[in-house]
C-alpha cells in the first residue's frame, strides 16, 4: 500500500487471522510422524504466540540450578493453558468433519471443558460437557464457581455425573452415550477425549517445542538441561517428549502426575506416541513422578500454603491441580535429591488453570494476604484529583 508504513501494513495483515483456518505445515524433524493434521485454526492468536519464557527465582535451588519458566498460562483467559494448543488441531478436525457440536469429560473444575466450550462457540458449534463432581452434588446447581461461569455463560449444555459412576462406565462410555442421543437428535456431534489428549492433540505440544526450539535459536546463551511439566491426561507430556527427542532441543522431560499413577501415564503415551508411529518408548523420552497427593483436584494445606508462597515470592500464580502440584513435587525433589539437580538449567511449563483458584477460596482464605481498615486522621484536609466521586 503506497504511503502506508510497513509496520501499519503488517499489522493490518494481522486482521482476521485470529480463528483463521490454516495449513499445517509440521516441523522438519517430525514429517515422519503419522498421520499429519492437514489443517489447524488459530486458537492462541499472534499476541498471545509465542508465549514468554523468563528467569523464575524460586527460592531455596541446588546449587547453580536455574529455572526457567514458559508461561503458557499467558495464552488468554478464557482459551487458556495448554488447552489452546491441543485444541488448534483438534476443532480443524471436528469442522472438517462437519460437525455442528462436540462432546468433551472431565471434572467439574475442568480447565479443557472450559477451553472446548469457548473455542466451540468461537468456531459456530455447541458443546456438550459431562462433568465429574461429588455423590452429594451430582444432582444440584453446580454454581458459577471458576471454569464453571465461563461454560455457562458461553452456553454449554452440562451433563453432571458422580465420580463413581463415573468410575463404573468410564469417560469414554459416557462420552459415546450422549453421542448416540444426540445422533439420534439428527445433530452432528464430534467426541473430544478427556484434556484432548489423543495423537492429534498431541500435535499441540510438538508444535510448541518448535516454538520452544525457535526462541532458544533466538537466545544464543540459552539451553535447556530438562522439561517440568505436570501431568493430568498425559497429550501435553506425549507432545513434549516426543517433540525434545525429535528436535535438536534433546532436554530431559520430567512430568508430574497429579491424578492417575506413573505406570498408567507410561502406558497412555505409549499409545499416543505408538499413534504417530514415532517407534519410541515412553520410558525413553520421559520420567514420570506420582504428585497427586491426596488426588485429582485435592490439596494439602501445605501445597496450598506452596502456591501462596510462591506467588507471595515470585510474583507467578500456580493452579493448584496441575502446575501447583508440579512445582511442589519439583522442589520436594531438589530438596530431597540435590546432587540431581545440581548445576541444571530447567525449563518449567506452567499450563495455565487460574479458573480453579476460585474453587479453592475458602481453603486459601487464611493464608492470603492480610488487609485492614486505612487509619484515618479526624479531619483531613480534601484534595481535589482524579479521585473525585460523585
Amino acid at each position: 500500500m503506497a504511503g502506508v508504513p510497513a509496520t501499519l501494513s503488517a499489522s493490518a495483515a494481522q486482521i482476521g487471522s485470529f480463528l483463521s483456518k490454516k495449513p499445517y505445515a509440521p516441523p522438519s524433524w517430525a514429517t515422519h510422524l503419522s498421520p499429519m493434521p492437514s489443517h489447524t485454526f488459530s486458537l492462541g492468536h499472534s499476541k498471545q504466540f509465542p508465549t514468554p519464557i523468563h528467569k523464575w527465582n524460586l527460592p531455596n535451588l541446588p546449587e547453580g540450578t536455574e529455572v526457567w519458566i514458559k508461561r503458557d498460562d499467558l495464552s488468554g483467559m478464557q482459551l487458556s493453558g495448554n488447552k489452546v494448543r491441543k485444541l488448534e488441531f483438534l476443532m480443524a478436525d471436528a469442522v472438517a468433519q462437519g460437525a455442528d457440536c462436540v462432546i468433551t469429560v472431565g471434572g467439574i473444575q475442568s480447565n479443557h471443558c472450559r477451553a472446548t466450550a469457548v473455542a466451540a462457540k468461537y468456531l459456530n458449534l455447541d458443546c456438550y460437557l459431562i462433568l465429574r463432581t461429588s455423590k452429594l452434588l451430582a444432582d444440584k446447581e453446580p454454581g458459577l464457581v471458576g471454569n464453571l461461569l465461563v461454560e455457562r455463560l458461553v452456553g454449554a449444555h452440562i451433563d453432571l455425573v458422580s465420580k463413581e459412576e463415573y468410575g463404573k462406565i468410564g469417560s469414554v462410555a459416557l462420552a459415546d452415550l450422549l453421542k448416540k442421543r444426540l445422533l439420534e437428535e439428527g445433530r452432528k456431534p464430534y467426541v473430544i477425549p478427556v484434556g484432548g489428549s489423543n495423537s492429534l492433540g498431541t500435535w499441540g505440544y510438538v508444535e510448541a517445542i518448535r516454538e520452544i526450539e525457535q526462541q532458544i535459536q533466538q537466545s544464543a546463551d540459552t539451553q535447556f538441561d530438562d522439561i517440568v511439566v505436570a501431568c493430568g491426561s498425559g497429550g501435553t507430556i506425549a507432545g513434549l517428549a516426543l517433540g525434545s527427542r525429535l528436535s535438536s532441543l534433546k532436554a530431559k522431560v520430567h512430568a508430574f502426575s497429579v491424578c492417575d499413577d506413573p505406570e498408567y501415564f507410561y502406558d497412555y503415551v505409549q499409545g499416543l506416541i505408538d499413534g504417530l508411529h514415532s517407534g519410541l518408548d515412553s520410558h525413553d523420552i520421559v520420567s514420570i513422578e506420582n504428585a497427586k497427593g491426596l488426588g485429582y483436584a485435592m490439596n494439602t494445606a501445605e501445597e496450598l500454603k506452596f502456591v501462596k508462597d510462591i506467588a507471595a515470592a515470585t510474583g507467578i500464580v500456580l493452579d493448584p491441580v496441575y502446575s501447583g502440584k508440579a512445582a511442589y513435587g519439583l522442589l520436594k525433589d531438589m530438596a530431597a535429591n540435590p546432587a540431581k539437580w545440581k548445576g541444571r538449567k530447567i525449563l518449567f511449563v506452567h499450563t495455565g488453570g487460574l479458573l480453579g483458584l476460585y474453587d479453592k477460596a475458602d481453603q486459601l482464605l487464611s493464608l492470603a494476604g492480610n488487609w485492614r481498615r486505612m487509619d484515618l486522621e479526624d479531619s483531613i484536609p480534601r484534595k481535589d484529583g482524579t479521585g473525585k466521586m460523585f
